[in-house]
C-alpha cells in the first residue's frame, strides 16, 4: 500500500473501534458532536484544523500532566526495600518518578480505598447534604475502624468525610455510599467507573471502605492517580491535612452529639517525625491482615515541591513509616 492508503486504513480502524463505544443500545441512540468519517484520511482531518495548526498540534494526551514510569527498582537501603511489597515516589511538578518498586502489581489497598470513596462522593454529592445513618452503616464489625456513628444519626456529608478520612470510619464509608448510590454495591460500581476514567486499569473495588475482598485490589500507580485527582479538590486537601476535627451532629432523637476525630497518620499526629525539611500535608493509612500496612501520602520536599509517596503491604507499622521517611527524601 501507498503511505496515504496506510493512513486511511489506520484511521478507519481507529474510528470503527471508537464508534463501537457510541452505538445504539436498545432504545437509546447516542449522537456524536464531531463524528469521525470512517473513510476520511489524515489529510482530511488536518484540513479541519485552524490555519497554521496541524491535527497533532491540537491533540490532548491523557497523561500529559501525569507521572509515568517503567516498573523498575531504584537503589534504597536493602532492609527498607524489602519491608514492603510495592512503593513509589511521584514528583508532581516535574512529572517524574524517583522510586519505583512493583508499582503496577495488584495488591489489597485496605483503607487507602477511602481516597477513591471521598473523590467519588465529592463528584456526585454536595458537602451540605444531610445524611441519615442507617442501621447497616452503623453496624460495622466490632474489630474494624469506625468513627462511632449510631443508627438514626444525621450529619452533613462534609462531617462524614472527616470521619472517613481522619478516623478512617467504615461506618462513615457505608453511610456515604448509601447516600450517593443507595447501597455499597452500587457505589462500588460508581467507584470503578471513576477509577477507570482516571486510567486506573489495575484496580477493582467491591466496597467503599477497603475491608478485605479477593476482588478488591489496586496498585501503587493507580493509587497515585486517584490521590492526585482527589487533591485537585480543595475540600479534600483541607480534610486530609487536618490533625483532628470537632464533629457536631444530631442523633435519632434530635439531640446534639459531639465527637473528636483524629487522623490515623502518624506523621500528622506527631507519633513519627518526618525527615528534616519535609512537610507532610496529608494522606490516608490502611491496614488489614491481607493488605499489610499501607500509606498514601502527600508532602512537600525540602525544595517546597509537591510529592506523592505510596507504600503498599509493608510488614509492620514501624517499617512502613521508616520506609516512607526514606522515600520522602528521594
Amino acid at each position: 500500500m501507498r503511505c496515504t492508503d496506510n493512513r486511511r486504513y489506520r484511521l478507519a480502524a481507529i474510528a470503527a473501534a471508537g464508534m463501537l463505544l457510541f452505538c445504539s443500545c436498545g432504545s437509546k441512540t447516542y449522537e456524536l458532536e464531531h463524528p469521525y468519517d470512517v473513510y476520511g484520511t489524515q489529510i482530511h482531518y488536518e484540513s479541519l484544523q485552524p490555519e497554521g495548526e496541524t491535527a497533532t498540534d491540537s491533540l490532548s494526551y491523557f497523561a500529559k500532566d501525569l507521572c509515568t514510569a517503567e516498573d523498575v527498582s531504584i537503589s534504597i537501603p536493602a532492609a527498607l526495600d524489602s519491608a514492603a511489597q510495592a512503593a513509589g515516589v511521584f514528583h508532581l511538578n516535574e512529572q517524574t518518578v524517583t522510586y519505583s518498586k512493583n508499582i503496577y502489581k495488584k495488591l489489597y489497598p485496605a483503607s487507602t480505598t477511602k481516597i477513591l470513596t471521598a473523590y467519588t462522593a465529592l463528584k456526585h454529592a454536595n458537602l451540605t447534604d444531610i445524611v441519615t445513618v442507617s442501621a447497616q452503616a452503623a453496624n460495622q464489625a466490632g474489630d474494624s475502624s469506625v468513627c462511632g456513628l449510631k443508627a438514626g444519626d444525621s450529619l452533613s456529608l462534609e462531617e462524614l468525610l472527616y470521619g472517613l478520612l481522619l478516623e478512617s470510619g467504615n461506618d462513615a464509608a457505608v453511610a456515604i455510599a448509601e447516600h450517593v448510590s443507595g447501597s455499597s454495591e452500587a457505589f462500588a460500581s460508581l467507584m470503578n467507573e471513576e477509577a477507570a476514567a482516571l486510567g486506573a486499569t489495575h484496580s477493582h473495588f467491591s466496597n467503599p471502605h477497603g475491608l478485605h475482598d479477593d476482588e478488591h485490589y489496586t496498585c501503587v500507580y493507580d493509587l497515585y492517580l486517584m490521590l492526585n485527582a482527589a487533591l485537585q479538590d480543595e475540600k479534600f486537601q483541607t480534610i486530609v491535612s487536618a490533625h483532628s476535627h470537632h464533629a457536631v451532629y444530631k442523633d435519632a432523637g434530635g439531640n446534639q452529639v459531639t465527637q473528636e476525630w483524629e487522623t490515623t497518620d502518624k506523621f500528622l499526629n506527631g507519633e513519627v517525625n518526618p525527615p528534616d525539611g519535609v512537610r507532610v500535608i496529608g494522606g490516608k493509612t490502611g491496614t488489614t491482615n491481607a493488605a499489610g500496612y499501607c500509606l498514601a501520602l502527600y508532602s512537600q520536599n525540602a525544595a517546597g515541591e509537591p510529592v506523592i509517596s505510596i507504600v503498599l503491604k509493608a510488614d509492620s507499622s514501624e517499617n512502613l513509616y521508616g520506609l516512607m521517611g526514606e522515600l520522602m527524601q528521594r
